[in-house]
């Protein structure tokens, strides 16, 4: 899981882990001026040059930040399963509507998303976005960015309380509530040095308070589906040398060609 805290003008990446028996690992962090893509494509690179394995695929949770997409497409690549943050996208939805409408909004993302046929999830999402679109385009902008990957779990399969945990970045921002709290006595803060010291410290402290995830005793089978879904992906990427098939894909456009 990838998220941001601002420390009073300044911004520190974490990152935490989560293995298959459901313990939550801190990471690490990177600081910066903003949550942008050089600062979490320098953390991201970091883990891996530190031994993260992702060769098998992973899945990463992120809070929406097209800085932390794009990161994850340099660094893990563009095979990797990526969930966006349900609650960040809720919340930049609605901020765009008046607060008449967001109750009724509101309502429609959650059961949507509560869905667990992906395909129905899908369609009701987008046929939420264009009704937005005629009364509050900026609202229906917002909720198609990335509108697939607020629902990857449910196309991996992922159903119950697991789901409604990797869903969102709540585990990864409750540890980030930790630093808020330790550094809250904080009023100036002179470097980027002095930012990670009370953001580690934070996050080691919340380490000490860390439960199992809610659900993770699906967190195994999760495991095999990602190695699958990233395979599968690979393998349809990969060019096929068989001449028969090749002979097949070339057809069409034999047939089309004027004679």
């Amino acid at each position: 899981m990838l998220d941001g805290i601002d420390l009073k003008g300044r911004c520190c990446v974490v990152a935490l882990g989560i293995d298959t028996d459901g313990v939550k690992h801190p990471l690490g962090l990177w600081d910066g001026s903003t949550e942008n893509a050089t600062v979490a494509t320098t953390l991201l690179s970091n883990l891996v040059e530190r031994g993260l394995e992702v060769e098998q695929g992973v899945l990463v949770v992120i809070d929406g930040a097209k800085a932390l997409r794009k990161a994850v497409r340099d660094v893990l690549g563009t095979h990797t399963p990526v969930q966006r943050c349900v609650r960040h996208k809720e919340r930049n939805v609605l901020a765009h509507l008046p607060e008449r409408d967001r109750p009724v909004v509101r309502r429609r993302l959650r059961a949507a998303w509560a869905l667990d046929d992906h395909t129905r999830a899908l369609e009701q999402l987008r046929v939420l976005a264009d009704e937005l679109a005629r009364s509050h385009p900026g609202a229906a902008a917002s909720l198609r960015e990335g509108i697939e990957e607020t629902l990857t779990v449910t196309r991996l399969g992922v159903r119950g309380r697991l789901k409604r945990t990797l869903a969102s970045t709540n585990p990864c921002e409750s540890m980030i509530e930790t630093v808020r709290r330790v550094a809250r006595n904080v009023k100036h803060w002179s470097s980027g040095d002095m930012c990670l010291r009370w953001t580690a410290a934070g996050m080691l402290e919340a380490q000490g308070q860390f439960r199992k995830i809610i659900g993770y005793t699906d967190l195994a089978k999760l495991a095999v589906v990602v190695e699958r879904d990233v395979a599968a992906k690979l393998a349809a990427d990969t060019p096929t040398t068989n001449s028969h098939t090749t002979v097949a894909t070339a057809a069409p456009e034999a047939a089309a060609s004027p004679a």
